[in-house]
């Protein structure tokens, strides 16, 4: 006799049905459970065992074998008790085989029968609701955040006892609804306490705008880091769209805030220097989401950038240019989504005071010192930035004078929600949705230059030796200044702008 229960693997940021099949016989007294099961789905069967006997539930008794199919799929963590256990209780006639059809279960077991909250959930049934599942048994806990999905009946249950009362009906499932989506992106640094720093400040709207990538380079505290923690004050809101692509990964990742059911602020990703390339873009021996993919949709602070190793940052590169990064290992490959933002800050030099106008003199760095610390960001990488910011100390003035008749966050967000609802209404058909995700085919059809801005554009590319890439950057910025501007067409005045920030200053 056998019995089959349904459940969901994870398998990157999506779902792969999983058929437990339990089955019995008279023999000596065993459990082993097969498909290719981790450490966390093997002691499974002591959790299984004990909230069963706890529960005051009978046990089959003989050889118990549990097959996880299909066979060739890693089957990680413990979602799986639940359903192994409802597998067992169904040879002692307590519940129908009949209950399991159209559901999945999902659930960890305490020893004492009580089910613990897992992660994936929200992933888990979005795939359950499209492969034609009525209804998907889940902990009390990961309720709200199932509820997000529609057109399939969540069924939340806190004991063993009661998944067994919601199998032979005995048990209503109650209207769940996932928690009030709260939209406000208050940062805990607020735009107007930036002294000073007007250029700057301005860069970080456009990039806030249009999704570009910055570099900030200046003396020590000269504000970079306050100005890139203000920037996730600034950060358009997000879509309804993109708040379920941010969830799945959190969800995945096991981040998601407790009594949170949706992400609903854009992420903002600090990365010290000492975090690793496999930290960084994801992995281990069964694949899971980095930093970038925590990042996505949002942005990723590198402070002190030149200090991270090279290899470090050169994984970066590709993600930064496809928006994806794909994670290959022996068991599994997966692809992470990684559209980001990339902020990143350094010094001008060791010291930090290389060509800094108010301290000049006390840089004492010798000349191949500042060299080779620059060397630390190569080409390549540096080519992928669109925005390099000169940061110069604040004058002392500025500091003295009073914060209120400074800009807010909200009143700088507001103009950027503004320029960000273009971009969503001119990209709706193409599957992207700032400027800088733009193609070159994109940008041919949506950044049409008149003959004076072409001019410039070509002038300012010719003298500066900039590559093509820098080119297309140029022309992305231009455009996103445009749509802060209000501008349905392109200018001089914003290519020029646009080349400003494009420009890095040589040594």
């Amino acid at each position: 006799m056998s019995a089959k229960i349904y459940s969901v693997a994870l398998s990157g940021l999506d779902g792969q049905l999983v058929e437990i099949e339990v089955d019995t016989r008279m023999s000596i007294p065993s459990f082993s459970i097969v498909g290719l099961p981790d450490a966390a789905v093997m002691e499974a069967r002591e959790r299984v065992m004990s909230a069963i006997k706890n529960a005051g539930l009978p046990l089959p008794r003989g050889k118990i074998v549990v097959n996880l199919a299909p066979a060739d799929l890693k089957k990680v963590g413990p979602r799986y008790d639940l359903p192994i256990a409802l597998g067992l209780i169904a040879f002692s006639k307590l519940v129908s085989d009949v209950s399991f059809k159209d559901t999945v279960f999902l659930g960890e077991l305490a020893l004492d029968g009580k089910i613990r909250p897992i992660t994936g959930i929200l992933v888990s049934t979005e795939f359950a609701r499209r492969r034609g599942f009525r209804r998907i048994v889940v902990p009390k806990e990961n309720a709200r955040e199932a509820a997000i999905i529609k057109g399939i009946e969540i069924i939340p249950v806190g004991h063993l006892k009661e998944a067994i009362l919601f199998l032979n009906k005995q048990l209503c499932a109650l209207p769940i609804a996932p928690k009030a989506i709260e939209t406000d992106s208050t940062a805990a640094v607020d735009m107007y306490m930036v002294k000073g720093q007007a250029q700057a400040k301005r860069a970080l709207e456009i990039a806030a705008a249009g999704g570009h990538n910055v570099l900030m380079k200046g003396a020590p505290g000269a504000g970079k880091t306050l100005m890139a923690r203000a920037l996730q004050g600034i950060l358009p809101d997000m879509t309804q769209e993109e708040m379920l692509e941010v969830t799945r990964i959190y969800s995945v990742a096991g981040q998601l805030p407790k009594q949170q059911s949706l992400v609903a602020v854009r992420p903002f990703r600090v990365i010290h220097h000492t975090a690793s390339a496999v930290s960084i873009v994801g992995g281990g021996s069964v694949p899971t989401p980095g930093e970038i993919t925590l990042a996505h949709r949002g942005v990723l602070f590198l402070d002190e950038v030149a200090e991270f190793p090279q290899e470090v940052l050169n994984v970066l590169r590709q993600p930064i240019e496809d928006g994806y990064i794909t994670v290959s290992r022996a068991k599994a490959t997966v692809t992470y989504p990684a559209k980001f933002s990339l902020v990143a800050a350094m010094n001008p030099c060791p010291c930090g005071y290389f060509g800094v106008e108010q301290q000049k003199g006390r840089c004492n760095c010798l000349a191949w010192r500042i060299k080779n610390y620059h060397q630390r960001l190569s080409g390549p990488f540096l080519d992928r930035i669109d925005m390099h910011l000169d940061v110069q100390p604040v004058e002392h003035a500025a500091l003295l004078k009073s914060a209120a008749i400074a800009e807010t966050s909200a009143e700088v967000r507001q103009r950027v929600n503004e320029a960000y609802q273009k971009q969503i209404a001119r990209f709706r058909a193409h599957g992207i949705t700032r400027n800088a995700e733009m193609n070159t085919a994109q940008i041919e059809k949506f950044c049409v230059l008149d003959t004076e801005s072409k001019k410039l554009l070509h002038v300012a590319i010719d003298h500066l030796k900039f590559s093509a890439r820098a080119y297309y950057r140029a022309i992305k910025m231009a455009r996103t200044i445009a749509d802060l501007d209000n501008q349905d067409n392109i200018h001089p005045r914003h290519v020029s702008e646009a080349l400003r920030y494009l420009y890095q200053k040589k040594l």
